[in-house]
């Protein structure tokens, strides 16, 4: 499947959503998965409070907000290049604030701005304080993406060959790496994926990476998930829901995409494991009362792609981006160390982190 950019260059070979972002004349580039696939738009930030505000708006989403904070902290790097060293941290330090806040749900931006931030610790000259910055920022891009495709090997160890997989939201490197090391091992699996309300990031972008990838994928609307899990469906069984996790608590409570609750509830009820996927716990939560949930805008429900679906009599809506899945509803927190039940997770950190694992060259 070709995928053509707006002026109908075509784009390089792959998922189009695993090279969405880029730095590239002084301005960071993001591809608009508000349009996508209709539209390959690219969105142009030219400062880091300019690429916050793309996260926020949802021309990102999934692990793009990651890939979009690297590349701000790069972009606000190159642009203090001229400024006194002092001028330079106080700039890098007021990026990093704008970006790892930009949606307050899911860690990895806040993570990857404080990656950045600690290498330009006893930076000498704004030229080290400006090269700390761009090395750390890229490193932390290939450190995502390399502990990506190890907690998505650990998953593929989970499931048998052939296994159907019901999925919601999640599009983008988690699922890549996967689906790459599937292949590595022999296997292929069957995808159900929800269109997931109010943006159809399943319709719109998981459903298309997975076609993109070859894969056989059987799109559903989100009403119909937990009836596609039900014993008896003419769907066929499906043999596990898997989703990625935007925040995982101490006691293995999964933040996700608003709806994973529902579906994890739904999976428990008939006996189908649910595994999230998540590279690391988060350390500084004890339980998942403790995570921050984002409410949008509720005039989003009243819309689906631009155009009004609500009736013109309807003013009163409610919208948060994301629930959080107890424990009790979690089989397994499967995570780049491994999967972990949900009442050992704190054994996630009892050891030092693989290095070959978490540091290796992406393919």
């Amino acid at each position: 499947m070709t995928v053509r950019d707006t002026q109908g260059i075509r784009l390089p070979a792959g998922p189009a959503l695993d090279a969405s972002v880029r730095v590239e004349d002084g301005s960071v580039w993001i591809l608009d998965r508000r349009t996508f696939p209709a539209r390959v738009d690219w969105v142009r930030a030219d400062s880091a409070i300019e690429v916050a505000a793309a996260i926020t708006s949802m021309v990102t989403q999934s692990s793009g907000p990651t890939f979009a904070a690297c590349a701000g902290m790069e972009l606000a790097a190159l642009q203090a290049a001229t400024l006194p060293l002092p001028d330079a941290a106080t700039a890098l330090r007021g990026a990093a604030v704008v970006l790892a806040n930009a949606r307050p749900t899911n860690n990895h931006p806040r993570e990857a701005v404080e990656f950045v931030q600690a290498a330009l610790v006893g930076a000498s000259s704004t030229a080290e304080l400006v090269e700390r910055a761009i090395d750390a920022a890229r490193g932390y891009a290939v450190r995502y993406r390399s502990r990506s495709r190890a907690l998505g090997e650990h998953t593929v160890a989970l499931l048998d060959d052939g296994a159907r997989i019901l999925t919601h939201c999640w599009m983008d490197t988690y699922l890549i790496e996967l689906v790459r090391a599937a292949a590595e091992a022999g296997k292929r699996f069957e995808w159900v994926a929800t269109e997931t309300r109010p943006y159809l990031q399943g319709a719109r972008l998981t459903a298309h990476t997975l076609r993109e990838m070859d894969q056989r994928v059987t799109l559903i609307t989100d009403g119909m998930a937990a009836a596609a899990l039900a014993p008896g469906s003419s769907l066929g069984r499906i043999d596990a829901l898997v989703t990625a996790a935007d925040r995982v608590s101490m006691d293995g409570s999964v933040a996700n995409k608003v709806g994973t609750l529902g579906l994890a509830v739904a999976a428990t009820a008939f006996d189908v494991p649910y595994y999230a996927l998540i590279q690391a716990p988060d350390a500084a939560l004890p339980t998942g009362a403790d995570i921050v949930i984002e409410n949008r805008d509720p005039a989003e429900v009243f819309q689906t792609l631009g155009a009004r679906t609500a009736s013109a009599l309807v003013t009163d809506a409610w919208y948060p981006a994301f629930d959080v899945t107890p424990p009790r509803f979690v089989t397994a927190l499967v995570t780049d160390r491994g999967p972990f039940q949900p009442a050992a997770l704190s054994r996630y950190f009892d050891s030092p982190h693989p290095s070959a694992s978490q540091d290796r060259a992406t393919r």
